[in-house]
């Protein structure tokens, strides 16, 4: 099971993904820098936090996606 993610990184990354959502990908290496470019974060922790979430988010909906097309 996961731990549950703080209210602000959620809504910092779903605000993220909304405004910049071509910015994105499934991949946690291009979206840490992506979020270090458009967002003002001083902690490297709570910057790893925000695009691992991103992340989760993007594989999520491509599954979907994929799961609906499969249908």
């Amino acid at each position: 099971m996961g731990r549950v993610k703080p209210k602000y990184i959620k809504s910092l990354a779903e605000k993220l993904l909304e405004t910049y959502p071509d910015r994105f990908t499934d991949s946690f290496e291009e979206n840490k820098k992506a979020v270090a470019e458009l967002a003002e974060i001083p902690s490297k922790t709570v910057r790893n936090k925000v695009a691992g979430y991103i992340t989760r988010l993007i594989k999520r909906r491509k599954a979907q996606e994929e799961a609906e097309t499969a249908a």
